[in-house]
């Protein structure tokens, strides 16, 4: 019994030394270039979690770019044009995503594999085209720029961010990210999340005992579109300028490549992917002119010798250690 209940304690601990951690890097890591890095991963982990969401319920997209612009911009809009704190805009941004993906979602959503997805391709296209287009709201091609940053966080004695240095951005990524992956995990354990796992093993068999097949589906693609629109609301107030290109169809599969790569079937896969192939590219500054090259080796290599991801790399070495041992 004292073994099980120290086990039990083990991983409560490990995570909330990990998150102690994550708080205290801005202490060791001090360079700005460094921290805008570490938020540009987070900006990352956030899509590529989202996107596996929609995964698990049999459903590809490659509409996350297209999402993320219509939070960026919307985001923009609101704080520029209305005047509205940048805190109700980052909800609202996501909101505004999660609408266009629930309106899109109910007439498409019945395509199925490949189709779907090209349904998605040509729904972030039509995105940046009406955001290119419509120069008096968006500012066409030359986007939008000198947007605000996000209004001060002060409570008297205790904090103040005004948000003029990356450290304040950092943690208010980190922040972020906590929750949006709470959020997300918290769906992963719920009914809903093994309604969609059995969609994407047998969307047949589940309608055959009465499961909507379609309005799940629908309601994974809003939830995922929706914190991508947040993801691209935090990306206009932190970067402070905003263009359509930003936001193009290479956003979109690296997404998809990030959650491959860490390993799609595990909730941890899409955050190692997204570490490891924002950090590569960043650290060998000649990889960063061939990043579409590096995505793709990366993704070749994976694909033929861990089909399961990064994440499952331990367990692979251990199976391996374990064979090597029995026939010594």
């Amino acid at each position: 019994m004292k073994v099980r209940s120290r086990r039990k304690l083990v991983k409560p601990i490990s995570w909330s030394a990990l998150i102690v951690f994550l708080f205290l890097i801005p202490l060791f890591i001090t360079s700005p270039y460094q921290l805008h890095i570490l938020i540009m991963a987070g900006i990352a982990i956030i899509l590529a979690s989202s996107v596996r969401l929609v995964v698990t319920s049999g459903l590809l997209s490659l509409a996350h770019g297209g999402m993320m612009a219509v939070g960026a911009y919307t985001s923009a809009l609101l704080v520029m044009k209305l005047g509205l704190s940048s805190w109700a805009a980052l909800v609202l941004a996501g909101v505004a995503a999660g609408v266009i993906a629930l309106l899109v979602g109910y007439p498409f959503v019945r395509i199925k594999g490949v189709y779907f997805a090209l349904v998605t391709v040509f729904l972030a296209e039509v995105i940046r085209l009406i955001i290119e287009q419509w120069r008096s709201l968006t500012g066409g091609s030359m986007g939008i720029i000198n947007i605000p940053r996000p209004d001060p966080i002060v409570i008297p004695g205790l904090l103040n961010m005004d948000f003029a240095s990356k450290v304040d951005f950092y943690y208010f990524m980190l922040v972020l990210v906590l929750l949006i992956l709470s959020i997300l995990y918290a769906i992963e354990r719920s009914r809903t999340s093994l309604t969609w796992f059995s969609i994407a093993q047998a969307d047949f068999l589940a309608e055959s005992v009465g499961v909507n097949t379609a309005r799940f589906q629908v309601l994974a693609f809003t939830i995922g579109c929706f914190f991508a629109g947040m993801a691209g609301a935090f990306y206009s107030q932190y970067i402070a300028a905003i263009t359509p290109g930003a936001f193009g169809f290479f956003w979109s599969v690296y997404i998809v490549i990030y959650m491959i790569v860490g390993g799609m079937k595990s909730f941890a896969g899409p955050i190692i992917g997204a570490l490891i192939l924002t950090f590569i590219p960043e650290s060998a500054r000649v990889l960063k002119e061939f990043q579409p090259y590096v995505f793709a080796g990366a993704l070749m290599l994976i694909i033929f010798f861990l089909p399961e991801g990064v994440v499952s790399l331990p367990q692979r070495l251990k199976k391996l250690v374990r064979e090597r041992f029995s026939h010594a």
